[in-house]
């Protein structure tokens, strides 16, 4: 059937994790991806642990099927091979501190003058402009500005980081939507642009729920544990073996009664501080309790065998190995196991995307630094074998890794 994104390449500058996330997405949909990387140890990314057989699971988990080119970008004939490419190119990603392309002499004015369709997606900490653009930023430093630290985690106590990096994730999708919305206009006018993509940004939009109430309310949100600051009970109970959520619709009166019943509490159903969600969410101080002692009486798999069966939304609170073994997981293929020769073979997350007529997926394994140096340059560029070894020999190019996992561990 073929892929969305296939013909679409991509020059792919990114590193660690937010910019190589996006463009992990754009190669699961098609686009030919290829890392550009720097000689001899290329992405940052490939020394973080956990490691197989001295791979990086992490650098393998996001960089899986692309193509690797290790090109020294600080040297002119690096930096002119790289223009070259940016002319067969349509995609252009890097998320290096604002500044950096303009250094190395590859910002947008001279991208887009090589290939006036060229399309360049930046990430950053802060974005191209304002007060904190040359400020460096990771995951926790934009969660923590951006509000999310200060909404996650129990009541009264401190700032909670969640266990994903969403500051980076969130940034890395954001910039996958501005990229297929700029392709999409390049239809119309034949022209790229520059997509700015600040993480901050990304933060204060998915905070919208709290800002929203911060400005209609005039209270300043804080922490709620698993609950929700308008539906309830909407949060996780625990059980006599666990723990289990619970997600009550607004307006579901019914299933409030349901409830009530199933959990042998028959008498909240009339009592007047629960009658409404509204009313159960003013009250919640003393609803909790209530409903707490009632759920610790049976198993989770119990109370979900008869909410399940009344229509009323819940689940168990999973643990990873019990996520990646849940049957409608394995039903969805969403994990994969992908082989490399050296690496072996990783089970990882697979793509979310999914097409009536189009093939998505992981499409193989992570590349070895350099790895597709000669068959990208000879594809794209025409260059012999001789002339890529001249250039590895000059140290412009890298055909393999010089790293060594067992000298940093």
């Amino acid at each position: 059937m073929g892929r969305p994104l296939e013909g679409v390449r991509v020059l792919d500058l990114t590193w660690v994790l937010a910019g190589p996330f996006g463009s992990m997405i754009l190669c699961d949909l098609g686009a030919e991806v290829v890392k550009i990387e720097r000689p001899p140890y290329g992405d940052i990314s490939r020394t973080t642990g956990p490691y197989q057989n001295g791979w990086s699971g992490y650098f393998f988990s996001v960089n899986r099927g692309k193509r690797s080119l290790a090109i020294d970008l600080k040297r002119p004939e690096g930096r002119e091979l790289f223009l070259r490419l940016v002319e067969q190119a349509d995609v252009v990603m890097e998320n290096f501190t604002p500044g950096t392309l303009e250094k190395l002499g590859i910002d947008y004015p001279v991208l887009s003058a090589r290939n006036p369709r060229i399309i360049l997606a930046s990430i950053s900490g802060f974005g191209q402009t304002g007060p904190y653009r040359d400020r460096a930023a990771l995951d926790i430093v934009v969660q923590a500005m951006g509000g999310v630290l200060s909404i996650t985690g129990e009541p009264g106590g401190p700032p909670i980081r969640p266990g994903v990096s969403y500051g980076d994730v969130v940034a890395g999708m954001f910039a996958v939507i501005g990229i297929l919305a700029a392709l999409r206009e390049r239809d119309r006018s034949g022209l790229g642009q520059a997509i700015d993509i600040s993480m901050l940004d990304c933060q204060v939009t998915v905070m919208e729920n709290a800002i929203m109430r911060y400005f209609v309310t005039g209270e300043v949100p804080g922490p709620l544990g698993t609950r929700h600051p308008s539906a309830t009970p909407f949060q996780a109970f625990p059980t006599a073996d666990g723990w289990i959520v619970i997600a009550l619709g607004f307006g579901e009166e019914n299933q409030w009664n349901l409830l009530c019943a199933i959990l042998g509490v028959p008498e909240l159903i009339d009592d007047e501080r629960f009658l409404t969600g509204p009313k159960r969410t003013k009250n919640h101080a003393e609803l909790e309790p209530l409903l707490a002692a009632a759920f610790r009486q049976r198993t989770t798999a119990a109370w979900l065998e008869e909410l399940l069966a009344a229509g009323i939304p819940a689940g168990p609170v999973n643990t990873v190995p019990e996520v990646v073994a849940d049957p409608q997981v394995q039903a969805r293929g969403m994990i994969r196991e992908v082989s490399h020769p050296v690496a072996g073979t990783i089970p990882i997350a697979n793509t979310p995307v999914r097409m009536s007529r189009s093939e998505t997926g992981i499409t193989g394994p992570p590349p070895d630094l350099g790895g597709d140096t000669a068959e990208v340059l000879g594809g794209w560029l025409g260059l012999g074998e001789e002339e890529v070894r001249a250039l590895a020999a000059q140290g412009v190019l890298a055909l393999e890794s010089a790293l060594d996992i067992s000298e940093i561990t």
